[in-house]
């Protein structure tokens, strides 16, 4: 949803009523400078004055039909029925019209948030950003406000490239910068005030993951430096068996002479020597009897 506002260009639906008591006197303006009075007023963003000012103009102007073919005529009928909730009427004026490329932007940015808006209504919630990419997909652009060019996030490439051109120079323009960017790409002041607001914003969120991701990295380098200190402590040696495997040795850095060999196989059974405890019992030699 467009956020920023200008004045020249507030895509908040109101309505507009004009009023009898404050309505201008009718005048026969020529075709010229109804237009130039629609511009006008259109550029000043006072859309109430706006509608006092068509509603004046007669119906039997001498060149009607020259006025109902005017661009800034049209525009100014379309904005007016913008504003006033009248969709349908601004339909019509957008799809029965062939507007030049200079009023593609507005028209394309009224036509789309029109949509939205009846959608919301519909729906009794607002809109997400895939409720919008459904809403642009059943209601393309007529090719009355729309070149046929293909467009990347709604902003054709070239147009994109603009942006980011004027973004590196300054991220932060104003109100007459965007003014000037919006003529130059076709788009509204809040369609470029907007674009600006986003890219910042993901500047700002990739700089944090950035800095979150060297902190992290810090964080690992410092703690594999202080493994050697701090890390689990080394298991015990074995049990020397021999002189050679002292702690004086190994705490001086002498090579340690490794695990201590293995004891001795036992020989087999038949090849055992025989332990007095399990020799043979020979009883003693008798004593000598005496012979009576």
């Amino acid at each position: 949803m467009l956020s920023e506002r200008e004045p020249s260009m507030a895509l908040s639906p109101r309505l507009v009523v004009p009023s009898p008591v404050f309505a201008l006197p009718t005048l026969n303006f020529t075709v010229s400078q109804v237009a130039a009075v629609c511009e006008t007023l259109e550029e000043s963003g006072d859309i109430e004055r706006l509608a006092r000012f068509l509603w004046s103009l007669p119906v039997a102007h001498p060149n009607i039909g020259e006025l109902n073919k005017n661009e800034a005529v049209l525009r100014a009928r379309a904005i007016v029925s913008f504003h006033s909730g009248n969709y349908r009427e601004m339909y019509a004026i957008l799809e029965q019209h062939k507007f030049t490329k200079d009023s593609h932007g507005k028209l394309q940015a009224m036509w789309l948030e029109a949509h939205y808006q009846e959608a919301e209504k519909l729906r009794g919630r607002p809109l997400g950003p895939v409720d919008k990419y459904r809403v642009r997909k059943k209601f393309p652009l007529p090719r009355t406000i729309w070149d046929g060019e293909q467009k990347t996030h709604c902003f054709k490439e070239r147009t994109r490239s603009l942006l980011r051109e004027w973004y590196l120079q300054d991220p932060y323009p104003n109100p007459t910068k965007k003014r000037e960017l919006a003529q130059a790409t076709g788009l509204t002041p809040t369609q470029v005030g907007n674009w600006f607001k986003n890219r910042r914003q993901r500047d700002r969120a990739a700089a944090a993951k950035n800095r979150l991701q060297q902190q992290q990295l810090a964080a690992q380098l410092a703690h594999s430096h202080r493994g050697g200190g701090r890390g689990p402590p080394p298991s015990p040696p074995p049990p020397s068996h021999s002189p050679a495997t002292s702690d004086s040795s190994i705490s001086l850095g002498a090579p340690s002479p490794g695990p201590p060999p293995p004891p001795p196989l036992m020989p087999p059974l038949s090849t055992r020597p025989q332990l007095a405890l399990h020799r043979p019992f020979t009883p003693p030699p008798p004593s000598p009897r005496c012979i009576t």
